[in-house]
């Protein structure tokens, strides 16, 4: 009797689902055992970028992800990974760049590409550039502000972020 082959759907939900529980192997399982033009379909592609990252194969992560926003820029996950392992080389003008890149399609909804722009300016010495990114992260969702007092990247703005509206 042969058993029925398991939905290139479920098997990116499993690997979401193990590398939720920190699971890098068995995710990576799953992804090995789709087959055919789904192994380069979006959502196995995206599930890709988050095994690469959890993995910090950032090198993957970039070439994974530069792939897919040339080929869906609508993919808001795939640029902030591209820039965010750009960023972990340390190749921060090249994050930031990205990230501008983005700005068109998603910077109206997307609070993260706003922070994540915050960090790299604050990290390439444009603070008052930092400052406007990390007002308009806060805007877009309130949670920003409590991440950035803790956040590394922006240690140079931490006695300032306090009194930000």
């Amino acid at each position: 009797m042969t058993r029925p082959s398991i939905s290139t759907a479920k098997r990116v939900s499993y690997a979401l689902g193990y590398l939720g529980l920190g699971l890098v192997e068995q995710a990576s399982e799953e992804l090995e055992a789709i087959e055919g033009e789904d192994r380069l379909s979006v959502p196995v592609m995206l599930t890709r970028i988050e095994l690469y990252m959890a993995a910090k194969n950032w090198e993957l992560v970039v070439a994974v992800a530069k792939g897919v926003v040339r080929a869906d820029p609508r993919q808001e996950q795939a640029w902030i990974g591209w820039a965010y392992a750009l960023r972990c080389l340390e190749r921060t003008a090249e994050a930031r760049d990205v990230l501008r890149e983005a700005e068109p399609q998603h910077g109206k909804t997307c609070a993260l590409l706003h922070y994540n722009l915050a960090c790299y300016e604050c990290l390439l010495g444009n603070l008052s550039e930092a400052k406007v990114r990390l007002r308009k992260a806060c805007r877009k969702s309130a949670d920003f502000k409590a991440l950035a007092l803790d956040d590394p990247d922006l240690q140079t703005l931490w006695e300032e972020i306090g009194s930000m509206e």
